[in-house]
């Protein structure tokens, strides 16, 4: 490992108009190195990645105390235009940093902003492209990549000023495990390249083997370090106490395969159930869903699997109504439905739920679409209770972290009691102990008669509540 890239002493912070985030932060990375902050939703890791580049303080109000330097150089006398020559930034969606439609003007668009010589740009932006073997993408775009594929054009785009660090803020959330272990292997040669690499994540598998330290970080502060041999050594009730995901890669669970729906779904009384018949979906030219049929019915949570981009959202948005289907049909309860009709009886929770709030506070929030009768009132604190929300009721939604609104859009379904919940990829952003609370509502749901299909590359959670299982291929 070489010089210093980054070190903190002593840093807090605040956003503006509410109480300190971040107490007393210190660390320093190296080139070479890979410094991990993990620990529960909300304890502070986004914030210190927001402080390493510039977005706390700066795009994020607040007042910051405490020591910054890069590569040596305090961060007061880098300007805020310049900071992108010093640190690369990948977010958890890749999309939402994208400037550009296309490949190579997004790679080029950092350096183009620095003010680089137009030659400079294209050696650069070809340099990029050709190191994370993009050349292949060049014509398609941006908003037509998989996740995985939007993962790498952002980290191509972060290191093509080559900067001394990058910092990465939740990478694998989105992707699924052949993804997550390329990003992986993507992680092992920026760090043979000499980048100084900060990744705050929950996933830490796809790191085994590459990360050098673990930072523990809750209540904004960084309680600990480990080895990634006392990682590996943490007994599963320790890293759940900790809120911490397994070390190792886990396997796919076997579960019971999923219906393909031939003929009428068979209900007993009170039972419900979804079916979709011979569903294709086309983008253009392009076919997403090819004749799908499948069904899933009350107590059943069952699991859509499948690589990124092979249609897993596309179909979830197709049951719920917000998707017009090319060719065939939907039933829900035996009754053939439109979408209108579809939109009444599935509750939808998106992968990406920062637009999906309207209230000004969580409990507001959960009883928005239900009358407010004392029988909701006591069902919305006990779903609030199980998913570790209750004590957050009065908060703006706005102000919760990731995780934290993963587990608030769960609820509003849990709460209105439509007859099925569809979650797209509802585990990412959170931590193991998240993730149990949210296993046991959605086995709650379960037992209520309430039918759940969950897109999922989270091998925990399917072994934790998932009962049956379907892929989606290619």
């Amino acid at each position: 490992m070489g010089h210093s890239a980054l070190s903190l002493d002593r840093v807090s912070f605040a956003y503006r108009g509410a109480s300190e985030t971040i107490h007393d932060a210190s660390l320093s990375v190296a080139r070479g190195e890979c410094v991990v902050l993990l620990g529960p939703s909300g304890g502070g890791k986004t914030t210190i990645a927001r402080l390493i580049n510039g977005l706390a303080g700066g795009y994020y109000e607040g007042e910051a105390r405490g020591s910054l330097n890069i590569g040596g150089v305090p961060c007061e006398d880098i300007p805020s235009w310049r900071r992108a020559e010093f640190v690369g930034s990948v977010f958890q969606d890749p999309a939402s940093q994208f400037f550009s439609s296309q490949l190579a003007g997004e790679i080029a668009f950092t350096c183009e902003n620095l003010g680089y010589d137009r030659n400079f740009v294209v050696q650069r932006t070809d340099e990029a492209i050709q190191a994370f073997d993009l050349d292949g993408l060049r014509a398609v775009p941006n908003d037509r990549l998989s996740s995985g594929q939007k993962q790498k054009v952002a980290i191509a785009s972060a290191i093509a000023p080559h900067p001394l660090l990058v910092v990465m803020d939740e990478p694998s959330s989105n992707l699924d495990e052949e993804a997550a272990a390329r990003l992986g292997r993507t992680v092992a040669d920026m760090k043979a390249a000499g980048y100084a690499l900060v990744i705050a994540e929950h996933r830490i598998a796809y790191l085994e083997g590459v990360a050098d330290r673990f930072l523990y970080v809750r209540g904004g502060r960084i309680e600990r370090s480990f080895t990634p041999q006392e990682v590996a050594a943490l007994s599963p009730g320790e890293l759940l106490a900790l809120g911490l995901r397994s070390p190792s890669s886990v396997p796919r669970p076997r579960l019971l395969a999923a219906e393909s729906f031939d003929g009428a779904v068979e209900l007993g009384e009170g039972e419900h159930a979804a079916a979709m018949r011979d569903v294709s979906v086309s983008f253009g030219r392009r076919r997403v869903l090819d004749g799908v049929s499948l069904s899933v019915k009350s107590g059943q949570i069952v699991a859509l699997t499948g690589e990124n981009g092979a249609g897993k959202t596309t179909l979830l948005r197709v049951l719920a109504g917000l998707l017009a289907s090319r060719c065939g049909s939907i039933e829900i309860d035996g009754t053939r439905c439109n979408r209108r009709h579809l939109r009444r009886s599935v509750w939808f929770s998106p992968n990406d739920v920062r637009a999906e709030f309207f209230t000004p506070s969580v409990l507001e929030e959960v009883m928005l679409l239900v009358d407010p009768t004392e029988d909701n009132r006591e069902r919305a604190q006990r779903v609030l209770e199980t998913l570790g929300l209750w004590h957050m009721r009065e908060r703006y939604p706005s102000t919760l972290s990731g995780g934290q609104k993963q587990r608030l859009s769960i609820a509003c379904g849990l709460v209105m009691r439509r007859p099925i919940l569809v979650l797209d990829e509802p585990t990412s952003g959170l931590d193991a102990s998240s993730m149990e609370r949210l296993s046991e509502s959605l086995a709650f749901a379960s037992r209520e008669g309430q039918a759940v299909l969950v897109a999922t590359h989270d091998n925990e959670f399917m072994e934790r509540c998932c009962t049956h299982s379907y892929e989606l291929a290619m």
